[in-house]
């Protein structure tokens, strides 16, 4: 059992520190960074999309006994987090000038990862119960499924107004949370699988709700045919990315 505790708790850490692909930024000019942060925030949009579509609602479907509770939980995901932003916003008016500079999607995609990230944290720790061998498979799927998510993720907070050394800590605290999954997994068993399953569509719709009521309409803003293009492109670029993990797995 300590082995299997071991490969669980080290294959996590190796999951979290796929947050930080955001420090290959920190040496590249501001201006740079800015001139590519709309192009992986449609990147962002293509992967909580395909995400939430292509991986964790018919996840949720496959193993509920009923589709109209798992349509319900996504529904319930998107209005929560709608109510969370609501907040944010008024809470965001509230505060001084420095602090208004950060822009409230920012701290709902922390919250929202945050939230995602504990999930992987069970599935990877329910996964090495079954067997190490599961485990291990398991854990490339999530590290392969995270690479383009924290791109845009990065990108996203870039976006809300940190800086790049805030936002690439930020991004990897909310990534912490999937070694509170770990552990919720091997004390608990079955029961955090079944958790699990309650809360995959609502992770879905709280994807859902970014990238539809945050991300696009910041994309709809740019006017230029050809950046318009590419920007589409990218967000095709995220959810075949996705839909590539599928065919992985």
């Amino acid at each position: 059992m300590i082995t299997i505790y071991i490969y669980a708790f080290v294959s996590v850490i190796i999951v979290s520190m796929v947050s930080l692909i955001g420090v290959f930024s920190i040496s590249l000019k501001e201006e740079v960074v800015k001139k590519y942060v709309s192009l992986f925030i449609s990147l962002a949009v293509g992967a909580l999309l395909g995400d939430a579509f292509i991986h964790l609602i018919p996840e949720a479907f496959e193993s509920s006994f009923s589709p109209a509770v798992v349509g319900l939980l996504t529904i319930s995901g998107i209005l929560v987090f709608f109510i969370i932003e609501k907040f944010l916003h008024w809470h965001h008016h509230g505060e001084d000038k420095e602090e208004t500079q950060i822009h409230p999607v920012g701290r709902l995609l922390l919250f929202t990862d945050g939230f995602h990230n504990l999930i992987d944290g069970v599935i990877i720790g329910v996964s090495f119960l079954v067997s190490i061998p599961i485990g291990i498979a398991t854990t490339i799927a999530v590290v392969l499924h995270e690479i383009p998510q924290e791109i845009g993720d990065f990108a996203v907070l870039l976006h809300s107004g940190y800086d790049r050394k805030r936002a690439l800590w930020l991004n990897f605290f909310s990534a912490l949370t999937a070694i509170l999954g770990v552990a919720i997994a091997l004390l608990f068993g079955g029961l955090a699988e079944a958790f699990t399953l309650w809360v995959l569509p609502i992770a879905a719709g709280g994807f859902i709700y970014i990238a539809v009521a945050d991300l696009i309409p910041e994309l709809q803003k740019t006017k230029k045919l050809k950046y318009s293009a590419l920007q589409f492109l990218m967000v095709i670029a995220g959810v075949l990315a996705m839909l590539a993990l599928v065919l992985i797995e």
